[in-house]
């Protein structure tokens, strides 16, 4: 396995702890189909069950579980291949013009992706721009373009990004104590609502509802689209781009260093980052909250990227330990293979499992825990599928 990795890090210049980073966040997502919430249900007085069912749930507003950091993780490595991608392509002799043009094509896929892959239990094409694919993709050209200007104006970008997304959402009329949330689809027990200044980024009654109930109804739509039941938003895609930004600095200081591990800058920016983004949420001024993708979640989630980069670096780089990454490195080479798999195969892999298995096999350890029985199951099949790509140099790529 080592020689498999040497060789492929020598023949592509890849950078094997950013892989395989990359392959625990596809294996974070990939990894839902062992349902521990499910079981944990069965297991309510059961610690380890609703440890690992909660790290497998996102958070309902404000604060953030394992299974939270999958997305910022995925938009942060987007933003670290960024300048590898680049350095590259003017290897290769491709102009500028070149570049831009198959960014700006890499963009418009990975929205259609996302909109395709959304669509599948959909009566129509579902026009929705809220998951991993479409936000990468409706920033990926500026973070491509923002990546040819020198660090102090990327840095000038994320500020700006940050702030002024911050202000659009301060400056809009915060719902007033009649407000009808039900109305929104905010159930009446729902125990995250925000009083006072905070309020303004309360659930589906915030700046970025009222952008995606003008722009969601002007797209075909089967029915008129009134609110997302989760509460998530086209415009995070302005924030995400922060995240991208932040990205794009990892990956220069890697480059800047080579072959030495930018250690210390990695461990210093975790800490100003989650410094500030906790900040802002005691003080008030912005809450931490995924699913809106707040300029406080932006920071914070961006400081536990870099804590996830920093350690990944460790193991790979500094310590040598390329044997333990290198399951990690066979799906993270392959991220969109896998991504496609994921929402493509669990159904038909499931229903191979428990037409050829049968139910007493996956009930081998009782019915409550067949749900992760079967999981595992699928799971590993997921990883022999992108092995088997990883062994014949089969790599999807945008």
């Amino acid at each position: 396995m080592t020689d498999i990795v040497t060789k492929v890090e020598e023949q592509q210049q890849r950078n094997v702890a950013v892989d395989a980073y990359r392959g625990l966040v596809m294996l974070l997502m990939m990894g839902e189909v062992m349902r521990f919430a499910e079981v944990a249900r069965s297991f309510p007085q059961n610690a380890i069950w609703q440890f690992l069912a909660f790290n497998q749930s996102h958070v309902e507003w404000a604060g953030m579980s394992l299974h939270d950091t999958i997305q910022p993780g995925f938009t942060f490595l987007v933003g670290v291949a960024l300048p590898y991608s680049i350095r590259s392509r003017q290897k290769k002799g491709a102009s500028f013009k070149r570049a831009l043009l198959h960014t700006i094509w890499r963009s418009l896929v990975l929205v259609f992706l996302g909109i395709f892959l959304r669509s599948m239990s959909s009566p129509m094409t579902n026009f929705t721009f809220e998951d991993t694919l479409t936000q990468i993709g409706l920033g990926y050209t500026f973070a491509f373009l923002l990546a040819f200007t020198r660090p102090r104006w990327q840095w000038t970008a994320f500020g700006a990004i940050l702030f002024f997304y911050w202000l659009a959402w301060a400056i809009y009329p915060a719902p007033g104590p009649a407000f009808d949330y039900a109305a929104v689809g905010v159930p009446a027990n729902w125990h995250h609502l925000y009083t006072g200044f905070l309020s303004h980024w309360n659930k589906n009654s915030n700046f970025g509802q009222a952008f995606d109930l003008w722009f969601l109804n002007i797209l075909p739509r089967p029915s008129r689209f009134l609110f997302n039941d989760g509460g998530y938003l086209t415009l995070s895609f302005i924030p995400t781009l922060g995240t991208m930004l932040l990205g794009l600095a990892a990956g220069r200081w890697f480059l800047q260093s080579e072959p030495k591990v930018p250690m210390r800058k990695f461990l210093i920016a975790a800490l100003v980052l989650i410094a500030g983004g906790l900040f802002l949420h005691v003080a008030h001024i912005c809450p931490i909250v995924k699913r809106i993708w707040t300029p406080a979640w932006t920071l914070f989630s961006g400081g536990v990227c870099f804590l996830f980069l920093a350690a990944f670096s460790w193991v790979v780089d500094i310590k040598k330990h390329r044997k333990i990454a290198f399951p990690l490195v066979v799906v993270g080479m392959n991220s969109i293979a896998a991504y496609l798999i994921a929402h493509l195969c669990e159904d038909f892999v499931e229903s191979s499992f428990r037409i050829h298995l049968g139910m007493r096999v996956l009930n081998i350890f009782g019915a409550a825990v067949e749900p992760t029985v079967l999981g595992a199951l699928t799971l590993f099949s997921y990883w022999l599928m992108l092995y088997w790509m990883f062994k014949r140099r089969l790599f999807i790529r945008i």
